[in-house]
């Protein structure tokens, strides 16, 4: 055995004096330099949030176990400090190179085939994941730097949203080159947060009192792509960085609290079909927020756009007879260089057929540096602008019809805004309406004096009229 993965143990740090009554943990490290670094760091945490630690097994209210997995001996004395550890304390996290060996039915760990009884598994590298199943089955004494801060959401910081929806960023920057934005030299090609970092914070939002998360990013479909979809560790469960296991788990977490899961920026990618039924079964809202910016294949091409040869009108219509009750928003572009007016045309027809529910247009704008600016047909900006109303008058008779289609059916609403309780009415907003950029519900005063409201509250709503982009509701 070469010096380098003999397991050694490593005594964990002398209490801290004046600790207190701070909950205690002990520390087994085991295995290579690089193991004992990732021990460091945990310790390192681990005193910053008050923790105790415990030089034995028995004297701890838990125990962490930082193992090796590298050879045969390195795993059997794993193990065995596992399970001394389980038989004198009983309460045992485990994490490092063993936590990333596949159990026998490929479902689970080793460690878990071997121990079951153990708190967590997670691989190496996972401070924040330890730290998690530390949090959750040994609450942190407290965090200076987090607990004091007024108005944040715990390890969710700060949140300039009102108090009952928020922000999920899960990647930056695009790995497209779309020859009309220039966002991609501004922000760099796509960096996905790892798969634990998101969930930690999604889930100090709802318990924060959240009750709608809206997902985004730039490309909120290629979450994952940057790191090949690799397997990260959420409360002690393997997790990939994809966006359908993302998905799934977020909506996990939003169900104890009836809380949405909104997603925003979703590209027509065909990895997407495996959202849909998410949706149809309530685990994330049935609404795609699907930038499509044209239907027309030359001028897709011209663009540069991801899924460009996909046929997206095929795709929508499969996805609706999936999950009937989807809602897709979209943006697009009139007057691209170049554009026909067949092609135009061809984009007001997608517009009818797909039945788009929720449509912004933006008249081509020769913003400095966009590489469509070099194209051939630049048109003057009257002309781009005269097709954008074009478009926007279409785009409003089809929202428009299909809001009047709800007009009598009962929908929960989120309200954001409540005038006395309710007694004055209030505004909201149903699952098919994001906030600032689609319709909302105005409710109507309510008609029983028992039945009250107010802002971050769900309530039931019949639904009574249309008012322009909007809804009229009676709370019942």
């Amino acid at each position: 055995m070469s010096d380098a993965h003999a397991p050694t143990s490593t005594p964990a740090p002398h209490p801290t004096p004046d600790a207190g009554p701070a909950p205690k943990i002990a520390f087994a490290s085991l295995g290579c330099p690089k193991n004992l670094t990732d021990s460091e760091l945990i310790l390192t945490q681990l005193s910053a949030e008050g923790y105790r630690t415990s030089k034995s097994f028995d004297g701890a209210d838990l125990v962490i176990v930082n193992t090796c997995g590298f050879i045969d001996d390195a795993v059997r004395e794993s193990l065995d400090t596992i399970g001394e550890a389980l038989a004198e304390n009983g309460k045992v996290i485990v994490t490092g190179c063993l936590g990333a060996k596949a159990g026998k039915d490929g479902s689970g760990t080793l460690v878990q085939d071997v121990h079951p009884s153990v708190l967590a598994v997670t691989g190496p590298h996972a401070a924040q994941e330890v730290m998690d199943v530390v949090h959750r089955h040994l609450p942190k004494p407290h965090d200076p730097f987090i607990d004091l801060v007024p108005g944040a959401f715990g390890e969710a910081g700060i949140k300039l949203t009102p108090r009952h929806y928020a922000y999920l960023k899960i990647s930056e920057g695009c790995n497209h080159r779309c020859t009309f934005c220039i966002i991609p030299s501004m922000r760099g090609h796509l960096v996905s947060r790892p798969v634990g970092d998101v969930l930690r914070e999604a889930r100090a939002l709802f318990e924060g009192g959240v009750k709608e998360l809206l997902v985004v990013s730039q490309d909120t479909s290629a979450y994952g792509v940057d790191v090949k979809y690799r397997t990260g560790f959420w409360d002690g469960k393997p997790v990939r960085t994809r966006l359908l296991e993302l998905v799934q788990a977020l909506g996990e977490l939003a169900r104890p609290h009836g809380a949405w899961v909104r997603l925003h920026y979703v590209y027509p990618y065909p990895s997407v079909d495996e959202l849909i039924p998410l949706m149809n079964d309530g685990l994330v809202l049935p609404y795609l927020d699907v930038p499509l910016q044209h239907s027309h294949p030359d001028v897709l091409r011209r663009m540069k756009r991801p899924a460009s040869g996909e046929k997206n009108l095929e795709r929508i219509q499969r996805w609706r007879e999936q999950c009937p009750q989807l809602v897709i928003r979209s943006t697009f572009i009139a007057g691209f260089p170049g554009e026909t007016e067949e092609e135009f045309q061809h984009l007001l027809d997608f517009l009818h057929a797909a039945q788009i529910d929720r449509a912004g247009c933006f008249a081509y704008s020769d913003v400095p540096g966009a590489a469509a600016n070099a194209l051939p047909g630049m048109w003057p900006p009257e002309l781009r602008e005269e097709r954008r109303a074009r478009f926007m008058a279409v785009a409003e008779a089809v929202s428009t019809a299909r809001l009047q289609q709800r007009v009598g059916s009962t929908m929960r609403v989120l309200v954001d805004k409540s005038a006395s309780l309710g007694k004055k009415g209030g505004v909201g907003r149903s699952w098919a309406d994001a906030p600032e950029i689609d319709g909302v519900v105005h409710l109507q005063p309510i008609e029983k004096a028992s039945k009250t409201y107010k802002t971050g509250d769900f309530v039931r709503a019949r639904i009574v009229a249309t008012q322009g982009h909007d809804l009229v509701g009676q709370v019942v």
